[in-house]
């Protein structure tokens, strides 16, 4: 019987490989037998994420297009060119029924050629303003899956198909005490203090790094604790600071452990992230990046704050912000819970299911 093949094609940052590894999952779920392939960009941790996760990956030579930047781009048609190549050739000798893309710039290469020797291809798109990357393909692929409203702004409106973000479901264990305790074990943190988990993206986020620097002795003395993800870039500065109320940390590998044992989360505002802190109904502090396109982060998080679903600081502000004063709001249990609940009821969180229906189902049609 003939295997149905897949491409899956992501990268860059954790907002587009979790929601592809998370319709990975699904599709396999679905139908075990199904043939997946990734493709991203090489360097990127999506070569390290990916196999991690049991699936195989190819990495293109590709790069970002940096907006600011003659010299970073100098290399980019170089790069464009053999990625396009590359992905020609993985193409003709894989020949998928289906090429997915959940976004960044390594998905472009792969996409675009696939459109063009009229492959059925998909694109997710996880922001309420999609990256320059998924602009381009919408017009060419055969469907795009959203998760806001209006974005016929930038989709032809017969192609979108608004499903929600794909989130990782096995970040959601139990909320009783006992695995509270076993979670903050884990990071060698103290059971009974208000515990603060500190994330500003797979990558790092400096001014979220910084602020967490300034505050951290008032924060310790007002019986805080910190599980803090520095990002790869930054670890090497804060990396003194661990101490048994402070779990510094370049990557978190055990996400659903960190969840768990956390009673706030201090995050940027990527889709992704916004979506699991909501998902797990977790109260949050929510500092957008202003640095992405059209500000989207800034328009994540105030969709949250108009609904009463966490706080939101301004990059340009949190340096000036009484980060202890913010903490003590959420030392009320009840405050907690009304800003987690308010957050929860914002989002659908069956995307990856659903799409993942939505791609095998096409597949046996054709």
């Amino acid at each position: 019987m003939k295997r149905n093949k897949i491409i899956i094609s992501c990268g860059g940052t954790g907002g587009h490989i979790f929601p592809a590894l998370e319709i990975a999952r699904s599709l396999k779920k679905i139908d075990p037998n199904i043939e997946l392939l990734f493709v991203g960009a090489l360097n990127r941790m999506e070569m390290i994420s990916i196999p991690q996760a049991g699936f195989s990956i190819i990495g293109i030579w590709i790069q970002a297009f940096y907006r600011n930047s003659i010299i970073k781009n100098l290399l980019f048609p170089v790069k464009l060119l053999i990625s396009l190549i590359h992905s020609f050739l993985i193409l003709l000798y894989y020949r998928p029924d289906v090429v997915v893309g959940t976004g960044g710039f390594a998905s472009g290469p792969i996409l675009f050629v696939a459109s063009v020797l009229n492959f059925t291809t998909y694109i997710q798109e996880q922001n309420c303003f999609p990256g320059l990357t998924n602009k381009l393909l919408g017009k060419r692929v055969n469907k795009v899956f959203v998760a806001h409203e209006n974005m016929e702004r930038f989709f032809p409106i017969d192609k979108i198909i608004n499903i929600g973000n794909p989130v990782r479901r096995n970040l959601k264990i139990s909320t009783d005490l006992s695995n509270v305790i076993k979670s903050r074990d884990f990071f060698k943190l103290s059971h009974n203090k208000f515990t603060i988990l500190v994330v500003g993206g797979s990558l790092g986020a400096q001014p979220i790094n910084k602020l967490i620097q300034k505050n951290l002795n008032h924060l310790i003395n007002s019986n805080c604790q910190l599980i803090w993800q520095t990002g790869p870039a930054d670890y090497k500065h804060y990396y003194t600071l661990k101490s048994n109320y402070c779990c510094v940390l370049n990557f978190i590998d055990r996400m659903d452990l960190a969840y768990s044992a956390a009673d706030l989360v201090i995050s940027r505002a990527g889709a992704i992230a916004i979506t699991e802190i909501s998902f797990l109904k977790k109260a949050s502090v929510l500092i957008p990046s202003p640095h992405v396109t059209d500000d989207h982060q800034k328009k994540n998080a105030k969709y949250l704050d108009d609904n009463n679903a966490c706080i939101l600081i301004d990059e340009s502000d949190c340096m000036n912000v009484d980060l202890v004063k913010i903490t003590e709001k959420f030392k009320s249990e009840e405050y907690r819970s009304t800003i987690g609940y308010n957050a929860w009821k914002l989002f659908k969180y069956n995307a990856s299911n659903d799409i993942a229906k939505i791609i095998i189902n096409e597949i046996k049609k054709s």
